[in-house]
Formats: structure tokens, C-alpha cells, sequence
């Protein structure tokens, strides 16, 4: 399968009768500085992705039975120490805007029918990389600390937990809709 997303391209022939779909793509959120340009780029690789693709597997012959579809728990926006859960609505800034457009570019494959299910997920660590990676060395090397004042809520989820999770959506009929994937407390 060839797959294009920011040039809006997708080649789906690979993906007829795959039983499910799994799309966390997009350009790395913690991986550069925020400017305009590279929040344009973090949007269009999510959105622009996502809406090439589900509009190629809605046209299947024989589609998917489920599309898991990544998403992330900065749907919410800055929520302080107030718990939300998946029927909260979005909050306003740039990553709520961003997730609420990923997950309505997955229009296609639920106008088709095909069951959808939203992975809102919190940071994914393991020891050997993800939202830590970066961290390690630097407390390692005697430099850490804590960011801002220190009180920020981290969110997280494991990374053998949230491959768990995301079989689990696959593989449970009668899940659709939003999931957040992150530990019971932050």
C-alpha cells in the first residue's frame, strides 16, 4: 500500500479486506518549537492524512470492519485538576481545534458504516523512548527539575498498555466512539 498524506494520496487496493485500521499518523507533537508553520504541519498531517485515507477505505470493496483512529486527550484543553471524561466537550486552543477536525475527518468511514473508534491518548512512555525518552538523560545527567511551576497534570499511559487498549478497541465489537487512553491518575 502507498499511502501520501500530505500530498492527499492513498493507494488502498492493500488495505481491501484487512479486517482494521489503525491510523496514528502525524508529525511529532514534542518533536519542534511550535511555531506557525510547524503547527500547520502537525494539523495537515493529521487532518489532511486521515481524510485521504478514510475516504479511500469508505470506497472499499471489501472495507474494514473498525477504524481505530488516533486522537489525543488535548481535546479537552487545560482542564486544572478538574477530571474529564469522554462525553466532556473540547476546550479551545490549538490542540483541542486539532483533535476535534482529526476525528471529524474520519466522516467517510462512519458514513460507511464502518465501526470507529477515537484513541484519545495522554503521553506515551517507555523506558525505552516516547515522552521520556527525552527526559532520561537529562536527570541523568543531574540537570532535571520541573517544568513551569511544577503542578501541570502529566496524563499519561505505557506503551504495552496502550497497545493494549488499542487491541482491545479492535477486537470488542460494540466500541465506537471516543476512548481515553491514559493511567487512572495522572
Amino acid at each position: 500500500m502507498c499511502w501520501d498524506p500530505e500530498g492527499q494520496y492513498v493507494d488502498a487496493a492493500g488495505l481491501d479486506g484487512c479486517d482494521a485500521v489503525v491510523n496514528l499518523a502525524g508529525a511529532g507533537i514534542g518533536d519542534h518549537r511550535w511555531s506557525d508553520d510547524y503547527k500547520k504541519q502537525v494539523r495537515d498531517s493529521r487532518v489532511l492524512g486521515t481524510a485521504a485515507l478514510a475516504e479511500a477505505v469508505a470506497t472499499l470493496d471489501r472495507p474494514p470492519r473498525v477504524w481505530v483512529n488516533g486522537s489525543a486527550i488535548g481535546f479537552y484543553g487545560e482542564t486544572g485538576d478538574r477530571a474529564v471524561d469522554e462525553d466532556a466537550p473540547p476546550g479551545d486552543g490549538f490542540l483541542p481545534s486539532l483533535c476535534v477536525e482529526w476525528e471529524e475527518a474520519t466522516a467517510p468511514v462512519r458514513e460507511a458504516g464502518i465501526r470507529t473508534a477515537f484513541a484519545r491518548t495522554g503521553l506515551v512512555v517507555a523506558r525505552e523512548g516516547g515522552a521520556w525518552a527525552k527526559l532520561f538523560p537529562l536527570y541523568k545527567a543531574g540537570l532535571g527539575g520541573h517544568f513551569g511551576n511544577g503542578r501541570q497534570y502529566w496524563s499519561f499511559i505505557a506503551l504495552h498498555d496502550e497497545v493494549a487498549a488499542i487491541r482491545h478497541l479492535i477486537d470488542t465489537e460494540g466500541l465506537s466512539g471516543p476512548f481515553n487512553l491514559t493511567a487512572p491518575n495522572p
